[in-house]
């Protein structure tokens, strides 16, 4: 007989990389970009919200291997990636993500983005 998986723990599960590089690294990291400023700051603000408990779960994560699009996060279940610079960004993402159920485009990390110009290429075809 087949074994299904238990619910959800968290709705959703959002890892935010704060990995650290020696400096100088030539991928640089998410750290020297200010990413454990920005997840303390986006796990206040789901708190604030009320998105925690089991709603909302922002975590540390260790590399993501994205190193030059960074800081970025991930969100589970969905497996949507983020890349982001303000806490007006991470605002966005709480606001149409997390709570709308949508997406923010601009911010949004597609597979093959590699470098930050490949993301620039995309949304400049796209206008």
């Amino acid at each position: 007989m087949p074994v299904s998986d238990p619910p959800a723990y968290f709705e959703r599960h959002v890892f935010c990389c704060t990995n650290v590089r020696e400096p100088g690294h030539k991928r640089g990291c998410c750290a020297e970009k200010d990413a454990v400023r920005f997840r303390d700051y986006m796990k206040a603000k789901c708190k604030e919200l009320g998105l925690g408990g089991r709603k909302v779960r922002v975590n540390n994560a260790g590399c993501l291997d994205r190193c030059e699009l960074g800081p970025n996060l991930v969100i589970y279940p969905e497996g949507v990636w983020y890349t982001y610079k303000t806490e007006a960004d991470l605002d966005e993402i709480i606001r149409v993500h997390l709570i709308a159920g949508g997406r923010v485009a601009r911010l949004l990390l597609q597979p093959q983005d590699v470098l930050p110009r490949d993301r620039e290429k995309r949304l400049a075809a796209a206008s």
